[in-house]
């Protein structure tokens, strides 16, 4: 089967490429730097000639409000419209739990656009909404920070390993469309403030850790339960301890 990544040299794309590569898989690793542009449509018909899945895992470089939405909607635009010239039988995207209920970011409303994009094309599709990748953690710590402390919102989080998100997007990419959702959670639900401060304990970091209803994740304040799944999600194997000595090991 040929199968497109898009975003096939990121984070969740190349380790998805490699499953599906491993499996036996034609699978094109979609980039800029490999010459197939999704936002300006380089390289892109040749790239899915002949493709029956579509699997987009790309992000947008910037994530100022205007930049991200044009991001989402030229790239999206010209993967269906490749998509529907090429007679691809599945699309699948990343996209993020809770996006419905982060409206106040420009970044999640981007990502809004780029499912109801999905969801009206006609093509059949599933979308994952996954929860925020363990790898965030430190950019969202250093974003956080006030000095000697970190004052994070108030707020639960259920992390995700991107070997476990790799591990479903290459399964889903195998399967029938679901012309609807799947989501998907790391194994451990914490206070976001409890898991920062097992993160700066981990890494010797003396900071200490407030919690706070005003303090915002990408501009949009937090209900309790905005950035976790309470839809029988599908759970991750890998926890924050694992995470966190693969993560060391590799360093």
């Amino acid at each position: 089967m040929k199968i497109v990544i898009n975003g096939g040299t990121g984070l969740i794309g190349s380790r998805t490429v490699a499953r599906l590569r491993g499996a036996g898989h034609e699978v094109v690793a979609a980039s800029p730097q490999n010459g197939i542009n999704s936002v300006t449509g380089e390289g892109l018909a040749e790239a899915v000639k002949g493709a029956q899945v579509i699997v987009d895992l790309s992000n947008s470089p910037s994530w100022e409000d205007a930049a991200v939405l044009e991001f989402f909607q030229k790239s999206t635009g010209n993967l269906l419209a490749a998509a529907k010239a090429n007679d691809v039988k599945h699309y699948v995207a990343l996209s993020v739990v809770g996006t419905e209920r982060l409206q106040a970011s420009g970044y999640f409303v981007a990502k809004l656009a780029q499912e109801t994009l999905i969801k009206r094309s006609g093509v059949p599709y599933t979308i994952v909404h996954a929860t925020q990748f363990f790898d965030l953690l430190g950019f969202l710590v250093n974003s956080w920070g006030l000095g000697d402390k970190v004052v994070v919102p108030a707020a639960l989080i259920q992390p995700i390993a991107p070997d476990d998100v790799a591990d479903v997007m290459a399964e889903v990419a195998l399967a029938s469309p679901r012309n609807g959702m799947l989501e998907i959670s790391g194994p451990e639900r914490f206070h976001i403030h409890d898991l920062v401060a097992k993160y700066l304990a981990a890494t010797g970091d003396a900071r200490t850790v407030e919690a706070s209803a005003e303090v915002p994740y990408s501009g949009a304040k937090l209900e309790e339960t905005t950035l976790v799944s309470d839809n029988n999600p599908r759970l991750g194997k890998i926890d924050f301890d694992q995470w966190f000595q693969s993560r060391a090991k590799a360093a």
